[in-house]
């Protein structure tokens, strides 16, 4: 099991576990986040707790996996140094919208990082589930939504192509139980959701809870 968070970072350099850019919508206060320094943010509340930073977070589970979405390219870097200090590269997972950042990522990192497919990655693996030559496709998994629009992208050929080149599926979002049962029926082999209890009950009933 993976804990699931993302990475922002303050003017002054603190790496956050925070998905927005803005605070408004999830501590109704106003300002971007690379606009104020941690000092500024001390005080703003999520659901009642302050933002963490993200080496509290790696300290707090130090033998919980993590899955780490950087949304900026300042974040990179020193989220690399936050996970290096922690001794946690061989626990965490990166994911990203942009290629650019995980590749950097693994070359700041090293060969030990895990990190998932980029948009022009899942493309290709799609093409491939499709019977289409597209050439090696490195990486340890694929994180993908269920469809890009109205096209779907999760299906029994496309966990079939991951899993024969090496590489484990992941979904997200899924908070709905049937869908749940029915991804897990496919055989992807991770699903990210904001209802992890629902997920642990599905889980259970398949026998599949460890």
């Amino acid at each position: 099991m993976y804990l699931e968070t993302d990475a922002r970072i303050t003017a002054d350099g603190v790496v956050l576990a925070f998905h927005d850019s803005h605070l408004r919508r999830l501590t109704g206060r106003a300002g971007a986040v690379s606009d104020l320094t941690w000092r500024d943010l001390a005080d703003a509340r999520v659901g009642g707790e302050p933002i963490p930073r993200m080496e509290e977070v790696l300290a707090a589970w130090p033998h919980v996996r993590v899955n780490i979405d950087p949304k900026q390219d300042a974040a990179v870097a020193p989220l690399a140094e936050v996970i290096r200090r922690a001794g946690a590269t061989a626990r965490v997972c990166l994911a990203s919208f942009s290629g650019r950042r995980l590749a950097q990522s693994r070359r700041l990192l090293g060969p030990d990082l895990c990190t998932s497919l980029g948009p022009l990655g899942i493309v290709r693996l799609r093409v491939a589930s499709l019977g289409m030559p597209v050439g090696p496709v490195p990486a340890a998994c694929t994180q993908v939504p269920l469809s890009s629009g109205r096209i779907p992208i999760v299906d029994e050929r496309f966990v079939a192509t991951a899993h024969d080149r090496g590489m484990q599926v992941h979904v997200w979002t899924c908070d709905d139980r049937a869908e749940m049962h029915r991804l897990l029926e496919l055989g992807v082999d991770g699903l990210m959701t904001d209802r992890p209890t629902l997920l642990k009950d599905v889980l259970t009933a398949r026998g599949q809870w460890a």
